[in-house]
């Protein structure tokens, strides 16, 4: 019975199950302390790790310090400088606040804490070992600043210690977390050692300068820079900053998907769930975009007291949050076309000196299988544009190329141009004017700057599925009633779902009524969506209520559809289409919004400038 009777813990015990929650691998170590240094007003910060951090791991920061008295408090659990009341909880502007790392960290490993004031005219230090045994403070030499340092980490809890991988897996681990908190934020310097040797130097820079630009090169890789719009808009209290990348420069996973709230790197569902939606009909299927996101809002809007690792936050007003991220981020993706006078994407606002201009630049695109009529009826009668004299080809029978060439040789283009208008001129389009039909699927063009590739099924299937889009938001979702009605079994939440959200499923063209505490009926369905499964539908819909509060899902089913018709009524390939008629379909993607993408989120021009072209050939070499 003796056994069974509660009794408070021991101090180390309580620090060490504190340890668990906190402290899983060297990474988040570092990610503590480096936390730390940065609340403690550091500008310059060195990492040190041996053997991927498991056998030491010493930070040095030139930040604000501690003194003899205050040394052994930064050891004690729930001790802080960053909160006094209530009020500072509800409004946390600091990394840290729990005030647990410290002795968490100290009950694993063989902890020294050295540290002197900015004005003070000696050093203090402590060591640790994690036992209960009273702290020592010494003298110590030091600089201003603050110097921690782990060894041996989960010496004493063998259990733990067995769990981490190998040094190269742990110091990957540690990189990251680096990485994180260097993209937090640019006006501190960095300098990561491993085994003696300099991995990373990144110096300090301001926001918006060419510094911080090629700080986030150096960690994201040129290509990001390269291909990414930046972001800068402010509303509802809210404030958005940093980078989104192309559609174009989409990833096989979500690795390179940073985004910060109130400098704080997180992980949120619902942001990223917004994230993505505005991307869901530019990108390619099984993709995820790429980005470096910065969101301040109020800090008594937003609890950051949800996680002991403190990754997670929690919002007042997630709705507004995820309306805020949604709509500008598919504002900016959907104005990017083609722009006068340059062969970058259209750039919705001026990004400040030294940050990333956007650059369209398509990789290579997989040949689309798809058969073309209708260009005349959907571009109207040809301008008076000069007209490309060649032979006229019927629309092929099956979509397929040939899959053997013909029997005697053909150019791959056979046009005989006559003048066209200047493309070198200063009112010339940003496309610039056709010159060429290839294999009945290219179009090539000429513009100010070079080259231009088109590929005519994908750019036209753009073209007509946003024209059908503008058309159902200008007319509304026709609906039509159900002969009898479809009765689902649903939970108690979603049956509510249901009920508050009786308009919101009535603007979608769907009519739910709530008939009993678990019970719904579905009276109509849209006409677009009449062959689909109405109660997978149904339940997908609630589901998106529960989790953003809005039916995405339902609005990325009518986007389909739409997609799969401007599929079958755009422009087919093997078909011959005239001078007139190219240049009509380039006009057309200069003012279609999202238009370097098809609705599968596959490009549908690139551009070789002429100095791409001359490297060709070897011109001037």
């Amino acid at each position: 019975m003796s056994e069974s009777r509660i009794r408070k813990l021991p101090e180390q015990l309580i620090n060490q199950i504190a340890a668990g929650e906190v402290v899983e691998r060297p990474a988040s170590v570092v990610k503590e302390l480096l936390e730390n240094s940065l609340d403690a007003g550091a500008d310059r910060i060195e990492v040190d790790l041996e053997q991927g951090g498991k056998r030491l791991i010493r930070i040095r920061d030139n930040g604000a310090g501690m003194d003899q008295d205050e040394l052994p408090l930064a050891v004690a659990r729930h001790a802080t400088s960053k909160i006094r009341s209530l009020r500072d909880l509800e409004q946390v502007g600091s990394l840290g606040f729990r005030g647990e790392a410290l002795p968490s960290i100290a009950s694993v490993s063989r902890l020294t804490v050295s540290s002197r004031q900015q004005r003070a005219d000696l050093a203090w230090a402590l060591d640790c070992d994690g036992s209960d045994a009273p702290l020592e403070l010494r003298p110590a030499a030091h600089p201003p600043g603050t110097t921690v340092e782990v060894r041996d980490l989960f010496f004493n809890t063998p259990g733990r210690r067995k769990f981490l991988r190998a040094d190269r897996t742990e110091f990957s681990h540690v990189q990251e977390t680096i990485k994180r908190l260097a993209l937090s934020r640019f006006d501190f310097s960095l300098q990561l050692r491993h085994n003696e040797r300099v991995i990373t130097q990144l110096p300090s820079a301001q926001p918006g300068t060419e510094g911080a630009e090629e700080r986030v090169a150096r960690l994201l890789g040129e290509a990001f820079v390269e291909h990414a719009l930046h972001v800068e808009v402010e509303a509802a209290g809210l404030a958005l900053s940093g980078w989104i990348a192309l559609p174009t420069f989409s990833r096989v996973q979500s690795d390179l998907q940073y985004f910060y709230v109130n400098g704080r790197v997180v992980k949120d569902r619902m942001a990223s769930h917004a994230i993505r939606r505005a991307y869901h009909d530019v990108l390619f299927k099984d993709r995820y975009p790429a980005y470096l996101l910065y969101l301040d809002v109020d800090p008594g809007q937003v609890d950051v007291n949800v996680h002991p690792a403190k990754h997670e936050v929690r919002f007042r007003d997630g709705r507004l949050i995820y309306d805020f991220l949604f709509r500008h981020l598919h504002q900016i993706l959907e104005q990017v076309r083609p722009e006068r006078g340059t062969e970058s994407a259209a750039r919705p606002f001026s990004a400040p000196p030294g940050q990333a201009r956007p650059v369209f630049q398509a990789p290579s695109q997989e040949r689309m299988d798809f058969p073309v009529r209708e260009a005349r009826a959907l571009y109207g009668e040809p301008a008076p544009v000069t007209e490309m004299t060649g032979p006229g080809s019927a629309p092929a029978a099956e979509p397929e190329r040939p899959s053997a060439p013909p029997s005697r040789p053909t150019p791959a283009a056979q046009a005989h141009p006559r003048p066209v208008p200047d493309p070198d001129s200063r009112d010339a389009p940003p496309l610039g004017y056709a010159v060429a039909q290839v294999h009945g699927i290219y179009i090539i063009a000429q513009n100010a700057n070079g080259v231009v590739l088109v590929d005519m099924h994908a750019a036209h299937e753009r073209i007509v599925y946003e024209r059908l889009k503008r058309a159902m938001e200008a007319s509304g979702i026709a609906a039509q009633s159900l002969l009898v009605p479809l009765s689902l079994a649903v939970s108690p939440q979603e049956a509510e779902l249901a009920e508050v959200h009786v308009e919101a499923f009535a603007r979608l063209g769907l009519e739910v009524d709530r008939s009993g505490p678990e019970t719904v009926l579905v009276r109509q369905v849209p006409v677009l969506l009449q062959h689909a499964d109405v109660e997978a539908l149904v339940r997908d819909v609630l589901s998106d209520l529960a989790v953003t509060g809005d039916a995405s899902r339902l609005q990325a089913q009518y986007n389909h559809v739409l997609a799969t018709m401007a599929c079958h009524g755009s422009v087919r390939a093997n078909r011959q289409l005239s001078q007139a008629e190219m240049n009509a379909l380039l006009r057309d993607m200069e003012q279609t919004p999202n238009s370097g993408q098809c609705n599968h989120g596959r490009p549908t021009w690139t551009q070789l400038s002429v100095d791409e072209l001359d490297r060709l050939f070897l011109r001037g070499q």
